[in-house]
Formats: C-alpha cells, sequence, structure tokens
C-alpha cells in the first residue's frame, strides 16, 4: 500500500500547481502529541506542487554500538524486554545491539561519542576506547525524525569493569551476552537477527574485518 500521498480529517491533498523540479516546503504545522514522542502534522507542498499531509515522530535521535574483541574474535550484546515486540508477537526479550537516545542539555551540543561510552559502560559494563563510525542512518524516514549514529570498537578483557544490566531505575533488566563472531554472522546469514542496528553493524564488521570471522 503507497503511502505517498495522505489525507488528514478535513484535509484534502491538493492538486499539483507548481513546477516540477522545485524544492519541497513545508507550509504549516500542527503539534498533536507532546511528551517523550512529540508528533507534528505538517503540511507540505511537494516539488510538482501537491499539497499533502504527514505526520512526524520526534523523540531526539540516537546511538548503537557492537563492541568485539579482535583476539577472542566475540561481541558483545544486550538481551532485553521491548513492549512492541511483546505486544505484537508475545517475544519476552530481545538481542540487540547496545544502544540508546542521545541527552542533550539545553544550549549544548550533542555528544554522539560520550553517548556511546556512557551506554556501553551502563548496558555492557564496558569501558569502550577507539570509536569507529560505521553510519548515521534513519530509522524509520517515511514517520520518524530519528537518526542512529552506527559505532564499531575494539575491546579487550580487561575492559569489563563492571556487571551492566542497564539502570534499575528504568527497570530495563538488561542480560549481557557474549557472542562469538562467527555465530553472529551465521545468524545474520540466516535471518535470524531481527534487529536492524546489530545487523547492520555485524555486516560492517564483517566486510571491514573479514579475518575476525
Amino acid at each position: 500500500m503507497s503511502i505517498a500521498r495522505v489525507r488528514a480529517d478535513g484535509a484534502l491533498s491538493q492538486p499539483a500547481t507548481g513546477q516540477a523540479g522545485a524544492r519541497p516546503e513545508v507550509l504549516d504545522r500542527d503539534t498533536t502529541r507532546f511528551g517523550y514522542l512529540t508528533v507534528e502534522r505538517l503540511r507540505v507542498r511537494l516539488s510538482d506542487g501537491a499539497e499533502v499531509i504527514r505526520e512526524i515522530e520526534t523523540h531526539g535521535d540516537a546511538i548503537a554500538v557492537l563492541p568485539y574483541d579482535p583476539l577472542r574474535r566475540t561481541g558483545l550484546i544486550v538481551s532485553l524486554f521491548r513492549a512492541p515486540a511483546f505486544d505484537r508477537f508475545g517475544e519476552e526479550a530481545l538481542e540487540e545491539a547496545c544502544a540508546g537516545m542521545i541527552e542533550t542539555a539545553e544550549g549544548q551540543a550533542p555528544d554522539e561519542p560520550g553517548t556511546v561510552r556512557r551506554e556501553a559502560l551502563e548496558e555492557l559494563g564496558l569501558r569502550l576506547g577507539e570509536l569507529e563510525l560505521v553510519a548515521r542512518v534513519w530509522s524509520s524516514p517515511g514517520v520518524s525524525a530519528e537518526r542512529v549514529g552506527l559505532y564499531l570498537s575494539a575491546y579487550e578483557p580487561q575492559d569489563r569493569v563492571g556487571p551492566g544490566g542497564g539502570l534499575a531505575e528504568e527497570h530495563e533488566d538488561i542480560t549481557v551476552i557474549e557472542r562469538p563472531l562467527a555465530h553472529l554472522a551465521d545468524q545474520a546469514d540466516a535471518g535470524l537477527i531481527v534487529d536492524l542496528k546489530l545487523l547492520t553493524l555485524v555486516l560492517a564488521l564483517r566486510a571491514r574485518r573479514p579475518e575476525l570471522f
């Protein structure tokens, strides 16, 4: 089903009247929900001149990281409860890449590397050194404004300085899992990795460091 043109209640898509190739323009916006998730309804003039309605969800940007031990050829991932996966499919836990939201204080620039290191320490109990950026990607650009910075980072056994598990006050209840990289690659090839962040990072590491697999 195409979502190229959406009609909002009481608002019709307008026919094209502009010149083809013109830059799209946001004509109006209305915030329909404000909270952890902010939802806005935008009236947009497309490049062909047509006016359409789009809804955008905003909750900030995020990071994800796959730490790997190049000598032992293992990677650290997490397993945790996700309400949408449980509600829709009954899955009690998902195996994912370590990830988190980028928290930005008022008047300060986002600290993406700092967020990567914070989340690795909180979730994995791991102190990270050098970070390797893979890409900054849109998680769901048809509806969400979120971009995710994807990182790889080598670690050694002595870098595991804590138990991990996430923050108790957030009830994250994270299980830390160390898996052979070859096993993660086999899961990727078999279509068994359900977390897009983890899938992308495993494939990126294999492309960059095939000798580890």
